[in-house]
């Protein structure tokens, strides 16, 4: 077939079909977008998965004579933590060969880092050192031992509790893959109610050309050259899609993450404009494989053209 003449067939089945192409080409852009979201957002996840598991560290808390006074603590029954109990705690970590660096905390900086960051807390005004005995912020040379280092302070003598920065991440992370699944799941219904639509759309502009087709058919067109401009125009639609929704990709990274959020958000690592780059021909891809794919089945299977 000849290159010219497909085109002429294209734009006259695109022109006849104007409002149903605009509307497949909308749906596209917005199926496509939102798999791009889900691409990005997993990288994000990654990303900073990947940023705070590398930063985790575990603090040692000591019995204080509060502790000792509460009868659930069986740990801390026979009273707040002595120097020398302290002092063979933190030997055993630097024994284990757990730890790159001990940071010890004396019972009046845990205070003073209590009232700086709690400064709102109503119980601020009776934090005294009956509530406070020192503990030891640990870095460990592998974050990923981070159980470990606190089954082996768990227990010891002194030793209120042990905490480490990964149980206050994983209610975020929890969050962020529900996140990720709540956008595969909605970019799944998307590409799903395309796929109708372009289905839909092919066979109007068939049945719209049907003398054009019966035409071809008694000059004895094949029906490779009889479906061609049908898939053609889908996947014009699909690539007309892809780059709106690269470009939509490329509008909020640069002003939503780039220009809003990543200069007032310092605790977040945000992704680059690689994985953006990267996603973009994926889209491409994605929105001419389906909308052709959705042609060539709907041509194949539902019309006798």
């Amino acid at each position: 077939m000849r290159t010219q003449f497909l085109i002429s067939e294209v734009w006259t089945g695109l022109r006849r079909n104007l409002t149903m192409t605009i509307a497949v080409v909308i749906s596209v852009a917005m199926s496509l977008a939102l798999a791009g979201a889900a691409l990005l957002l997993r990288d994000q996840v990654n990303a900073m998965q990947g940023y705070w598991a590398a930063r985790v560290e575990v603090s040692v808390y000591f019995c204080t004579k509060d502790d000792s006074l509460d009868s659930k603590s069986g740990s801390c029954a026979s009273g707040p933590a002595t120097q020398a109990q302290k002092a063979a705690v933190q030997a055993s970590l630097m024994q284990s060969g757990l730890t790159e660096k001990i940071y010890p905390e004396t019972p009046e900086q845990e205070i003073s880092s209590y009232k700086q960051e709690d400064a709102n807390s109503p119980d601020v005004s009776f934090a005294s050192t009956d509530s406070f005995n020192g503990d030891l912020q640990i870095k460990l040379k592998d974050p990923q031992q981070y159980l470990a280092a606190s089954e082996l302070v768990s227990g010891q003598p002194g030793v209120g509790h042990a905490e480490d920065d990964s149980q206050v991440l994983k209610p975020l992370f929890r969050l962020l893959d529900g996140a990720q699944v709540l956008a595969l799941s909605v970019m799944l219904i998307m590409l799903a109610v395309t796929t109708l639509l372009i289905a839909n759309t092919v066979r109007i502009s068939a049945f719209s050309r049907k003398r054009e087709t019966g035409i071809k058919r008694l000059v004895g067109a094949s029906n490779y050259s009889v479906q061609l401009p049908f898939i053609a125009e889908a996947a014009f639609a699909g690539v007309v899609g892809a780059v709106l929704a690269s470009a939509m990709l490329a509008l909020v990274k640069s002003l939503m993450i780039d220009q809003f959020l990543a200069p007032s958000v310092d605790v977040i690592t945000f992704i680059g404009w690689g994985p953006v780059f990267q996603a973009m021909p994926l889209m491409l891809v994605l929105g001419v494989g389906m909308s052709g794919l959705a042609a060539f089945v709907t041509l194949r299977k539902y019309l006798r053209i």
